[in-house]
């Protein structure tokens, strides 16, 4: 199972992740989060971060080749789209660039089955199955996830308190977490390391 932290910001968010180890981390650039990063302290947090660990671009509505401009500068590894975008324009990025995709989809809202349909029968590479916009540090009704074909991302309210019994009622391809490894707005290295350490046993017991 794999294992996001969302929300770096920090040369001090860097080592905490490089200690322990994650999957994947990930890069802010909505200008209106209080998570936002610009295009250079990303480059300087990528050059930070241990090479075994792939950094996601966060994006909400983001032109094309900004993005582009991103992923082409190694800045990032993956993109995840969190806004209004459209199929089409995820087909546009894919064709520029040959980094994975994820979308994801609120599901607190009232399309949201009809979000999972349309992205399933997509190219997207992976869904992110959050509450609202991202962020908010509440968790969803894990009843209204059915059907989903593509592989998905677990998020919303993760903390490391939760995180292993969401993981093993809900199965997903991996968790995404933010707020929950936070204290006063940070990230927190010792809420970093028990989200990751549980994470890893919920894997021992899944095989």
């Amino acid at each position: 199972m794999k294992i996001k932290i969302c929300g770096l910001s920090r040369p001090e968010d860097i080592d905490a992740v490089n200690g322990n180890r994650p999957d994947m981390i990930g890069f802010v650039f909505a200008p209106k989060s209080r998570r936002y990063v610009s295009p250079q302290t990303a480059l300087e947090l990528k050059n930070r971060l241990d090479q075994g660990i792939r950094a996601a671009g966060v994006f909400v509505d983001e032109t094309l080749e900004n993005i582009v401009d991103l992923v082409q500068k190694q800045v990032i590894d993956l993109v995840q789209l969190h806004g209004s975008e459209s199929v089409a324009f995820m087909e546009k990025l894919k064709y520029r660039c040959d980094v994975p995709v994820v979308k994801a989809v609120s599901m607190t809202g009232d399309r949201f089955s009809q979000e999972l349909r349309m992205w399933d029968a997509s190219r997207v590479d992976f869904l992110l199955l959050d509450s609202g916009a991202g962020g908010t540090g509440q968790q969803f009704d894990y009843g209204r996830i059915t059907r989903v074909e593509k592989p998905f991302f677990l998020a919303g309210g993760l903390t490391p308190e939760n995180v292993a019994e969401a993981a093993l009622k809900v199965h997903p391809y991996g968790v995404d977490m933010s707020s929950g490894v936070e204290t006063d707005g940070k990230k927190d290295r010792k809420k970093i390391e028990e989200a990751v350490r549980r994470i890893r046993n919920v894997e021992r017991k899944i095989r």
